[in-house]
């Protein structure tokens, strides 16, 4: 129980920062933003401020935004919908009741013919079951339509509409929601790092050393830095530590500056398993910083170190070979929470802070459906000059979209055989 919850805190926060994103951009840049929503599925409940109705669904996992003129937001009312209009006292459509669970006594009963919420703002149909008469109704600029679920949102007239603001307005947008996601890697770094008292500085400067281990025997002290191991340079504690524990049984040469002199000093380092690797161990831990900007400067170091990391796995996707393995879905994330979740409240955060890192670039890789093969359209209207044509824009969507079901269905079915099955 104490997984499955921390798998939907951790992937709500995930989701609803990213979407959020997304949202913001949005309304500054004069998008209409129709919909809100937290969670999934059925509607509890829903409040409307400022033209956007913000939804609580029932599936708490992640949530959404419905951005006016998007190709997700399907605004239309097809004809033979039986509806409800409100008309104001210029007889102008106030609202639009599809919905057989929402009633409105001073409502007129209409049969839409068709309708036009996006340019001429009309609509037409048969008033009180009269097909006689085809009666045409005038739509305020911000009338509203409640939905069949009996969701009230706005409607999306043209001037609203994501594809009516510049290109680059757009493209902001676009790149808000993996923003927000970089900036959420950050913060729950910094916080995961406060609530640890102390963090490692990060550089090559030796801190602890272990009582009887190899770097002990071998005279190095604390405050020593390593310059460099068989003369490969080592600016950082993760260039120190990834050579040596990837060097298990194997003789290094570690050149060393202990106070004002430089020596060199000759290591093996010792073989370790776990989870069925080899790893190198000396027993050097890395210098400590207490203070609030050390811990300020670990968070960026740390989510810079863990972008690098995610850089070079898709760099080794593409140069080496792609593999299903490589990937995780939803219930491999799961799989990664129920092991994070039972060592504590810090790795918690730290594991939050690597996934939505994770998230921000995956969504900026250009593959259409996700934030980077939008922001790849907009690159291209723009060099361009003139918008790519509509039919053009959605069958490349509708490619990207089948691909990414096709690889998710794909992951999913691998990440239950690896971690439930085996």
């Amino acid at each position: 129980m104490t997984a499955i919850i921390t798998f939907i805190i951790v992937f709500g926060i995930l989701v609803i920062v990213h979407e959020f994103g997304h949202y913001y951009a949005a309304k500054k840049s004069g998008i209409l933003v129709r919909e809100f929503s937290v969670g999934m599925g059925p509607k509890i409940v829903a409040y409307r401020k400022n033209h956007t109705t913000y939804t609580l669904r029932l599936l708490p996992l992640g949530g959404y935004v419905r951005m006016a003129g998007a190709q997700e937001d399907d605004s239309e009312i097809q004809p033979g919908t039986m509806a409800s209009l409100v008309l104001n006292d210029a007889d102008k459509v106030t609202k639009i009741i599809t919905s057989s669970k929402v009633y409105d006594a001073n409502a007129v009963p209409v049969q839409i013919s068709k309708a036009d919420l996006v340019d001429d703002l009309v609509v037409e149909g048969y008033e009180n079951g009269d097909e006689t008469v085809t009666k045409k109704y005038s739509v305020d600029h911000d009338a509203t339509i409640v939905e069949e679920d009996g969701t009230e949102v706005q409607i999306a007239p043209r001037d609203v509409q994501l594809q009516s603001v510049s290109v680059w307005k757009r493209m902001i947008t676009n790149f808000a929601g993996p923003f927000n996601n970089f900036i959420l890697a950050i913060v729950a770094a910094i916080l995961a790092a406060f609530m640890m008292g102390s963090v490692g500085t990060g550089t090559n400067q030796l801190g602890q050393i272990q009582k009887n281990s190899i770097a002990q025997k071998a005279g190095l002290k604390a405050n020593d830095k390593i310059l460099s191991v068989n003369n490969k340079k080592t600016a950082s504690w993760t260039d120190l530590s990834e050579t040596i524990q990837n060097s298990p049984g194997k003789k290094l040469t570690l050149k060393v500056q202990s106070g004002k002199e430089v020596k060199q000093v000759k290591v093996t380092p010792k073989t370790v398993k776990s989870s069925g690797q080899k790893y190198g161990l000396i027993g050097i831990m890395p210098k400590m910083d207490s203070s609030a900007m050390g811990k300020i400067k670990y968070g960026f170091t740390y989510s810079w170190s863990t972008s690098l990391t995610i850089f070079h796995a898709l760099g080794k996707m593409v140069s080496g070979g792609f593999s299903i393995n490589q990937l995780s879905g939803p219930v491999g994330i799961y799989s990664m929470t129920s092991k994070v979740a039972s060592t504590g409240l810090i790795n918690i955060i730290f594991f939050t802070s690597m996934l939505s890192m994770n998230l921000g670039i995956v969504n900026l890789i250009p593959i259409p459906a996700l934030d980077g093969g939008k922001i790849l359209l907009n690159i291209i209207e723009a060099i361009r000059r003139k918008p790519i044509p509509e039919q053009y824009e959605n069958v490349i969507t509708l490619i990207g979209v089948g691909i990414l079901v096709l690889l998710m269905v794909a992951v999913t079915w691998n990440d239950i055989q690896r971690f439930f099955i085996k």
